[in-house]
Formats: structure tokens, C-alpha cells, sequence
């Protein structure tokens, strides 16, 4: 049984470079399967993430260009993450409080994963992980 989000992360996390555009980060979404990716600098740090609902609403409806608007322009402040040598539990706590169904996975400045609400229902007890996808769901009671 994992017991570190180490133990449970999806190792190597895709990055779209923070110079690279809104339209590429799209296409990687679109061929790796995922709504989100994380937004890494040119020192390889973590400057953010964008979701595909970002793009729609913050670039699309805006009335932005996807092909010259950039992936950095949408990091938003410091991104909620989790450390690779952290609990679950405490994995579980952070993504209950910020409503977050993704974390990246950090080990220093590294990023090193991801910790996605599927890994993290698949490495706790059953019961907690209902507790987690019904907190999450209806932006309900912290865990």
C-alpha cells in the first residue's frame, strides 16, 4: 500500500513551456488525454497550470489569440502542490481544501509528477477516497 504521494503520483509530468503558446498546450492536452498541464519556466520550476477551461474562458471567450497568447500569461499566482515525500493524507487534505482534483508533485524545486484524484482514490482506503471525491464534488465540508 502506497503511503507518500511518491508511492502513488504518476511519475513525469508533461510541462508546456511558459513561452510556449495557449494553442500548444491545447494540442498536448488533446494528445496526452488530459484537461491540465502544468506551466514549467525556462529553469524547468513551476510557474503555474492551465486547464483546458482556462483556455475557454480566459483566452477563447476573451477574445484572445491561442496562436500568440502564451502559456505564462496564464499562471495565476503560487500553484497549490504537494510535496513528493508528503502523506497522502496530506495530499488528500490539500486537494479537499483547494478543490483541486490535480496536484503537482514537487521534490525540492523539481517538478517530478503528478497526483491526480484517480491515483490518490487508488492508494487510499475506499472509504477515504469517497470522502474525498464527495468533498471535492460539492465543494463540501473539508476534510
Amino acid at each position: 500500500m502506497a503511503d507518500t504521494v511518491r508511492d502513488a503520483m504518476t511519475a513525469g509530468a508533461e510541462c508546456i513551456g511558459e513561452q510556449e503558446t495557449v494553442a500548444a498546450a491545447a494540442q498536448k492536452m488533446k494528445d496526452l488525454g488530459v484537461g491540465s498541464l502544468p506551466i514549467c519556466g525556462e529553469d524547468n520550476r513551476l510557474k503555474g497550470m492551465v486547464t483546458d477551461r482556462d483556455i475557454v474562458v480566459k483566452v477563447v471567450a476573451a477574445g484572445q489569440d491561442p496562436q500568440s497568447t502564451t502559456a505564462g500569461s496564464l499562471a495565476e499566482g503560487k500553484p497549490v502542490t504537494i510535496g513528493a515525500d508528503d502523506s497522502l493524507q496530506e495530499a488528500l487534505r490539500t486537494m479537499s481544501q483547494y478543490q483541486v482534483r490535480r496536484l503537482p508533485v514537487i521534490d525540492g524545486h523539481d517538478l517530478v509528477g503528478m497526483l491526480s484524484l484517480a491515483d490518490l482514490s487508488k492508494a487510499l482506503p475506499e472509504e477515504a477516497a469517497g470522502d474525498l471525491v464527495q468533498a471535492i464534488s460539492s465543494g463540501g465540508p473539508t476534510l
